[in-house]
């Protein structure tokens, strides 16, 4: 019996060692700050896991909560319908859509400190083409004091930050679907809500599984966009868990900011885990014959 040659993940030692590095020695560090009341680096004090309690016991954490997995929700419902349809109409335009897709892209460069300052220019009533647009309809479009603008802007401001990762791994995974089954389908009369179901949508589940996890995780944590816009206004309505953070941290409360990375952290490890088990559990489930 040939015994299987293993020796070639050796060759991965360098990047573990370099993550373990760059990822577990920060993780290590946070989680014993955790644990300690922080003054400065020479009066640091246990205070056990009364952080964590502190934490969950007050109703702003999970009001906190609930609004980042709404925000994580609006984001995702938004864009993956949105950039699967703008990708199956660049596939439709045939080379046309190749040539407009590096468009979809340029977004995704732009730094983030800089989205927010964008968008404000672009809905300021005086200077801004969407702000002089809503006011000559005679749409008030007030951000700053109405909490469901705010959210219409975040939303709005996310999409097309994001949009174009969904449009191109869309466009990828639509693109190397075989012509032969669209022939067989064209064949059989189906329509095109069956052609989208039962073609084209178990192929691009792949890479709609990297969207969704990716964008959850990402949205989950928005902190630049949401504290430029409006640091959490009007009144707490856009306060996610990550302005929570932003905020222990500038007023150098360290041990409770440390106490509430462990948090983010936990509820983000839970998701990957929850997403990777089903993700591992539908590619074992038989599908049908091709």
């Amino acid at each position: 019996m040939k015994l299987r040659d293993n020796r070639a993940w050796y060759l991965l030692l360098p990047a573990l060692a370099i993550m373990g590095f760059v990822g577990l020695v920060p993780l290590i560090s946070v989680l014993n700050f955790s644990f300690h009341d922080i003054f400065s680096i020479d009066a640091i004090h246990w205070v056990g896991v009364a952080w964590y309690a502190e934490i969950l016991t007050g109703p702003a954490f999970w009001a906190s909560l609930a609004r980042s997995l709404l925000f994580s929700a609006l984001a995702l419902g938004v864009q993956v319908p949105l950039g699967i349809a703008v990708a199956l109409l660049l596939l439709r335009t045939g080379r046309g859509g190749v040539l407009v897709l590096p468009l979809f892209a340029l977004p995704l460069v732009v730094p983030w400190n800089m989205i927010p300052i964008m968008w404000l220019s672009l809905i300021n009533p005086d200077t801004g083409l969407m702000g002089q647009a809503l006011a000559a309809t005679g749409i008030v479009f007030d951000y700053k004091f109405t909490a469901l603008h705010t959210w219409i802007l975040l939303v709005a401001m996310d999409t097309w930050h994001w949009l174009g990762l969904v449009v191109i791994l869309s466009f990828a995974a639509l693109s190397a679907i075989p012509q032969p089954y669209y022939q067989a389908a064209a064949i059989d009369g189906a329509g095109r809500w069956a052609v989208f179901r039962q073609i084209e949508l178990p192929r691009i589940a792949g890479a709609l599984s990297i969207v969704l996890l990716l964008r959850f995780v990402d949205s989950l944590m928005i902190y630049t966009e949401a504290f430029a816009i409006n640091a959490g206004g009007p009144d707490g309505a856009t306060t996610f868990l990550s302005l929570d953070l932003g905020e222990d941290i500038k007023g150098f409360s360290y041990g409770i900011a440390a106490a509430r990375s462990m948090l983010a952290f936990l509820i983000v490890i839970t998701v990957v885990w929850v997403f990777t088990t089903l993700t591992a559990a539908r590619s074992k489930t038989p599908g049908p014959a091709e």
